[in-house]
């Protein structure tokens, strides 16, 4: 019989946040495999688990992962962890997971510390819709694009970011999103100095630029308002005449009466006017 790959949510700072489900896969399995083993072993050691490792990471993850696989058919039960929180987030772990699927292997996600949720229920921002970026890449033009993406985004928004990065990316933010809007910055999470900074970009933009960041951040941004969001729609309508943005919606099939309505919703206004500014043009 194949074995199972489980995924183990490790802590994300504070070591009591560990589940007793993590302990025991971790001492049962045949294998660890950890994103970082140097790193890995402390957390180990600190349990007294003694299952043997191997590394797994963003520059082996298709060869190593190949690997895994096979010793999985041949009936091992792998544990994957990162560095820190759950694996396959901002970390390893999506592409071991697929090759396992394609495999025929079990695979079981055992849950704990994920920062983004931590930072996000400390936030004070809205949590019912978010949208969860991860780190910004480095490549400009991929970067610049999820930047214009997020513009309008009316969802809350949570990044990561470095501390030698921060200043660099709450700049862009700022030109993008405006220095007006809402960010909690969550640093240091489940630790000693834990700290969740409420304020502005540009706020945050004036604190480090005059004093050097310190630890993994968690940006929470709050996403556009959604009457400024709304306006800003209309106001993209104004332009076009009312005919021309009728004729979009009915060219592909879709009756007057309903065109009507996605009319007037563009342009912010009722239905009824809609239907008056067509009357008197006709």
């Amino acid at each position: 019989m194949p074995g199972k790959l489980i995924l183990c949510a490790t802590p994300i700072g504070n070591l009591e946040d560990i589940t007793m489900r993590v302990l025991r896969a971790l001492k049962e399995a045949d294998l660890i495999a950890a994103e970082d083993t140097r790193n890995s072993i402390r957390l180990l050691n600190h349990f007294d688990i003694h299952t043997p490792m191997t590394s797994y990471h963003e520059y082996n993850k298709y060869q190593k992962g190949k690997t895994l696989v096979e010793r999985m058919q041949k009936g091992e039960t792998i544990a994957l962890i990162t560095d820190a929180g759950t694996p396959a987030i901002s970390d390893p772990g999506f592409e071991l997971v697929n090759m396992a699927y394609d495999a025929g292997i079990e695979v079981t996600s055992l849950p704990g510390p994920a920062a983004f949720v931590t930072a996000l229920t400390l936030s004070g921002m809205p949590p019912r819709r978010f949208v969860f970026e991860s780190f910004l890449p480095d490549d400009k033009k991929a970067r610049r694009a999820i930047l214009e993406d997020l513009r309008d985004e009316m969802r809350t928004i949570i990044l990561y970011e470095a501390p030698h990065h921060l200043v660099q990316t709450l700049t862009e933010l700022a030109a993008v999103l405006g220095e007006d809007r809402s960010v909690s910055l969550c640093r240091e999470l489940t630790k000693k100095h834990e700290t969740v900074t409420r304020t502005t970009i540009g706020g945050a933009l004036d604190r480090y630029r005059e004093e050097s960041p310190r630890g993994e951040f968690v940006l929470v941004i709050a996403g556009k308002p959604k009457g400024e969001a709304a306006a800003e729609a209309a106001a993209k309508w104004e332009s076009v005449p009312l005919p021309e943005h009728m004729r979009i919606y009915t060219d592909q099939g879709i009756d007057r009466k309903e065109a009507m309505k996605r009319v007037a919703k563009d342009r912010g206004v009722t239905k009824r006017e809609i239907y008056r500014q067509l009357l008197d043009l006709e």
